[in-house]
This record gives structure tokens, sequence and C-alpha cells, in this order.
């Protein structure tokens, strides 16, 4: 199945389990048995659901492959996370869920890989790497892959078991499982090292890098790459982790007009686009917050903003007005539309 970006198709959750104490997997299909779901290994999709009368959208990878008939997808809950309680605690086999076509440049297509790879993951940062693997073993494309995977626990490691198996059956595969709790194992901070590359995969610097997890390990990661001076054209990451918006409010109040739907309020200047329109009520989707997903994009017709990401913008678009309304701040009197 191929769909536009802009379109939103209805998918049924037909299955769901615990992976962890606090992470579900789910899958959802079409009403048609002969869908298959098209898309590159590492993508996201842009899932909505009913919670409390209200659509809520957010950004989740894609844990299956292209071109199965369901897409999979792995979300850990997020303490006071609205859409990630929701799906741990409430969704439910039957339930219908929207969704919006899958898109992000981490992926194994655009990223190409080399002969061998470095793949480097922690908490739920695992769900495209494993897409990207799983894709690869499939493809039957040989490819030499060092796995690392750091956990607070073997109770808390998303995939554990298919890990180990993989680790065991795959003559290719190689995974370093790096568990916090374990006796003698010190990472400061939950973070690894240049030393600890070096020891565990000596030829890092002849593999392409994949790596995605929560912020601080992901800086830490880049860290030490650069400072093996490692080749960073090899080096790709993922993050879903909000964008560093300067939101200093200033002493000042603008106006936020959308025509189209008959909203107009007022705002505090230096305050983010996504926030003024959320409270204005126009149905204007903000899935991942982190300004990688680019489904809050719209039109600035009128004033200024001043926005940190423009991913999935072409630059036609930059032209054009167009921004991400969540991380782009309010700089002047702005009308806008999605349109």
């Amino acid at each position: 199945m191929a769909w536009s970006d802009s379109e939103i198709i209805q998918l049924t959750c037909t299955k769901k389990w615990f992976e962890t104490p606090d992470s579900v997997s789910f899958e959802l299909s079409s009403d048609s048995e002969h869908d298959s779901f098209d898309f590159k290994a590492g993508q996201f999709s842009s899932l909505g659901f009913d919670i409390e009368g209200k659509k809520a959208f957010r950004a989740y990878s894609i844990s299956s492959v292209p071109g199965e008939q369901r897409l999979k997808f792995t979300v850990k809950r997020v303490p006071n996370g609205l859409v990630s309680n929701h799906i741990v605690d409430s969704l439910s086999v039957g339930n219908k869920v929207d969704a919006q076509a899958p898109v992000g440049q981490f992926n194994s297509v655009d990223c190409v890989p080399k002969q061998k790879v470095l793949m480097l993951s922690a908490g739920c940062g695992v769900t495209p790497i494993m897409s990207m693997v799983d894709q690869w073993l499939v493809q039957e494309a040989n490819i030499d892959i060092e796995f690392f995977h750091l956990a607070k626990s073997k109770q808390d490691a998303i995939y554990f078991d298919k890990l180990v198996e993989l680790n065991r059956s795959v003559d290719h595969f190689n995974l370093n499982m790096l568990l916090e709790d374990n006796a003698g194992t010190t990472f400061p901070q939950g973070l690894i090292s240049l030393d600890w590359i070096n020891k565990l995969v000596a030829d890092f610097r002849e593999r392409t890098v994949y790596l995605c997890g929560p912020t601080g390990f992901m800086e830490a990661v880049k860290s030490a790459l650069e400072e093996a001076q490692f080749d960073m054209s090899q080096f790709y990451q993922e993050s879903f982790t909000p964008t560093q918006v300067n939101t200093d409010v200033g002493e000042g109040v603008v106006k936020v007009a959308v025509p189209d739907f008959g909203v107009e309020l007022e705002a505090d200047e230096g305050s983010l686009l996504i926030d003024a329109l959320e409270k204005g009520g126009v149905p204007v989707i903000a899935a991942c917050r982190s300004g990688i997903c680019g489904s809050c994009k719209c039109k600035v017709k009128v004033g200024q903003v001043e926005s940190t990401s423009f991913e999935t913008l072409s630059d036609e678009d930059r032209a054009n007005g167009y921004v991400l309304a969540c991380s782009s701040t309010i700089k002047s009197d702005v009308e806008v539309t999605l349109n």
C-alpha cells in the first residue's frame, strides 16, 4: 500500500503484546487482506488515537519490514505521556488507528550501508534499528552486523530474546547487549565511551554507523566517534527528542490568525506557533514535536517566525513561506494557513 504524504488512512489494531513491563508492540492492518505496506526500513509513521474525545497524533518508528501485510510498532511508556500511556494501557485489538504515510530520512535505503555496519541503540531507539537489520536479513544482503544495545536490565531490554536468537543463529550478526545492572559493568550515566567501542568493535572505523536512542546516549556516541576521527559521512542518527527551540518569551503580545478556520487569538511574542494553533483549536497534527516528521507543516502568509528545523521541507516550500509549527517561534503578528 502506498499513500500520499498528506493522506490519512484508517487501520485496525490486529495484535498487541508486552515486550517489557513498560513497553508494548502492536500490529496495524488494513481492511483489505491483500494490502501490503511500502516504506523504507527505519522510517516512522504518525499515528492518531482517539483519547478522551480528541484525536492525538504521535510519530513512532515502524519495527516491521517493508512488503508485509501489517505495520508493527513498539511503544514504551513515557511518564505523563498522553499517547504512550493510552497505547500501553488502553489500545485493544479491534481499535481503529489513523496513520499517515511513512516518512523519515533515517533508513536503510537513503543511508546506504557498507558491507560492515555498527548498529547502536538504547531504550526504544532499537525499533528503527531492528527494522533495518530485519530487512537486510530478509534480503540476504550478507552485511556484517555489529549490534550494540544499551538497557537498564534484561527485563527492560526490548526484543531481548529475538536479539539473543539472532546472535546464536546468524553468523554475520554479533550482539553486544550492554546492561547497566550487570555486576562489574560501568557506564557513566548509562553512556558508551570510545574505550568501550574500541574494546568491543575494534574495526568500527571500517563500518557504517547507525544510531538511535535518548539524547544523552546519542550525544556521547557521536562525540566518541568524532574524537576517534571517524568518517562522519558514514554516520547516521535518528532522534525524536524535541529540537532546541529558543522560547524566551518577549514582553510583547502578537496576534495569530488562521482565517480558514475563523481563528484569531493572542500569543506571547517568542512562543511556539504550534502552541498557539492548538490553543485556537486548529486541526494541525503535531506528531513528533521534534521538527522531523513534517506533520505540522503550515504556511505563514503574513508576518515572521523563527525556525530551527526545516526537515521534510523543500527549498520551494521554504521560499513559499512553509514552516514546521513545532519548531517555529512567533516574532510578529502572523496569518497562517494549513493549505
